[in-house]
Formats: structure tokens, C-alpha cells, sequence
């Protein structure tokens, strides 16, 4: 028998450990309960949801021109890296003519100077044309419009005695 009550000893502690362990589980059940009540019932918490990160801003858009092919032609691009052009339109100041630019940005200086017409200044140096440009563009992915006031600098190329004249852009600023 010294056996048997060694045995059922041993299953004593067992039970008397397990209804310990039970004990502690349910006294921290308990108090996360509590601490879950009194956190539903807190009036100090915010009505609405928590926002953790802000939403981004969108960023204006600005553009900028760089004459290529000697003066032939503006590759028009925007400041930002975010901002993928999808069109332009670029209207001379007095025209009636808009210049429909694509998605890859370059004004060509022969369409410029057809939109100018008669209203082109004359003569030598750089001269200004002031325009509108419309543009639509994509940022984060939505697509947006933005218009703004620009001034593109030309000046005049060629017109010797055989040889016709041509307009070259030289820049672009914003107005």
C-alpha cells in the first residue's frame, strides 16, 4: 500500500497544481476583462476612428521647359517626379489657336510660331510670348487638371537674302 498512497499523493500535487493553474487563469481572465470595461466605458476616448498616418497633400503642379534640338523644339516637363503629364494645352495670349501638346511634353517651335502669327514680335534679340497652359495630369493615381500662366522666350533665326526665317524657343518660366 505504501505504493498506492505514494501514487495517489502524486496525483494529489498533479490536481492541486492544475486547480492553482486554473485559478491564475481565471483571476487574469478577470482583469483583462475589467480593463477591457472600463476602456469601453471611458469617456476620454475620441468619438470617431483614430487616424495613425495623415493623408497625403496633393502637391501643385508646376512645369518646366528645356529647349532642345537648338531652339526647334520645348520638351515641357513637370518640377515633380509624381506628376505623369497626359496632355497639354498651351494657348498664345490673344490667340485663337490652342497648340495640342501630347503626353510626352515637347512643343515644337514651328507650332508656336504658327499659333503666334502676325502677333509674333520682330526683330532681333529674345523676345516673350505670354500663354495659358492646360494640363492634365496624373498624381498617386487620380487624374487632375491644373492651369497656369506661363511665359516661353523665342527668339528669331535666319532671314538673309535666300534664306528664310525661323522661330527658336529658348525657355520657359512661370508668369
Amino acid at each position: 500500500m505504501s505504493e498506492s498512497s505514494e501514487r495517489e499523493a502524486k496525483r494529489r500535487a498533479r490536481l492541486r497544481w492544475i486547480t492553482l493553474g486554473e485559478a491564475i487563469a481565471i483571476a487574469a481572465l478577470v482583469v483583462s476583462g475589467l480593463g477591457l470595461w472600463k476602456e469601453w466605458k471611458s469617456d476620454d476616448r475620441p468619438a470617431g476612428p483614430t487616424q495613425v498616418v495623415e493623408a497625403r497633400k496633393p502637391i501643385p503642379l508646376a512645369l518646366r521647359g528645356r529647349a532642345q534640338d537648338e531652339g526647334r523644339s520645348l520638351e515641357i516637363t513637370p518640377v515633380e517626379d509624381s506628376h505623369a503629364i497626359e496632355s497639354l494645352t498651351i494657348t498664345p495670349e490673344g490667340s485663337q489657336s490652342p497648340i495640342e501638346v501630347a503626353s510626352d511634353g515637347v512643343l515644337r517651335a514651328s507650332d508656336l510660331e504658327k499659333a503666334l502669327g502676325d502677333k509674333a514680335a520682330e526683330g532681333k534679340g529674345t523676345h516673350r510670348a505670354a500663354v495659358a497652359i492646360m494640363t492634365r495630369y496624373v498624381e498617386a493615381g487620380a487624374d487632375r487638371n491644373a492651369s497656369g500662366r506661363y511665359v516661353i522666350s523665342y527668339r528669331w533665326e535666319g532671314g538673309g537674302l535666300f534664306g528664310g526665317r525661323s522661330l527658336r524657343i529658348t525657355g520657359l518660366t512661370r508668369a
